[in-house]
């Protein structure tokens, strides 16, 4: 039971830290970054991963061990759509990601990261993408466990 609780507090306070951290970004990325910007974004960047994971993790551990059976979601449609949002959503945050750790070698050197007008505009378009998906998540789990949209691909 225990283990259950904390998977579950876990797998919420992960989702939480990711939008605290992709906020972090968004609103610290701009044009003339000084070096304490190109820090907070890489460390904010830095949870967002192990938040990411995080969430990743109990997850699975939550479907396969801690909430309904595996079966329930693996005939749910709106569990897959939710995992297809997930993968788009972890996959377009690579970018960013490696990005910012070309950042590390000038940030060392005290230096502030150069980064083109366009550049800034593509990584913030990313983020404002990554927040819409992390978003439409909790409302596709909301809507798997009250069983919405089990019945439509049935046949």
């Amino acid at each position: 039971m225990w283990a259950s609780a904390i998977a579950a507090y876990l797998h919420y306070l992960s989702l939480g830290l990711i939008f605290a951290t992709l906020s972090t970004e968004l609103f610290t990325l701009k044009q003339d970054l000084t070096n304490r910007d190109g820090w907070r974004i890489l460390i904010a960047d830095t949870i967002y991963g192990i938040a990411g994971i995080t969430v990743l993790v109990t997850g699975i551990l939550r479907v396969l061990y801690y909430a309904k059976d595996t079966s329930y979601y693996m005939e749910q449609p709106v569990f897959w759509a939710k995992m297809g949002v997930f993968i788009v959503v972890g996959t377009l945050s690579l970018y960013p990601t490696f990005s910012f750790l070309r950042w590390i070698k000038p940030l060392r050197a005290a230096k502030a990261p150069e980064v083109s007008p366009e550049k800034i505009k593509l990584l913030r378009t990313i983020i404002h993408i990554e927040l819409t998906g992390f978003s439409i998540i909790p409302l596709l789990a909301s809507m798997m466990a009250r069983g919405i949209g089990a019945d439509w691909f049935a046949i």
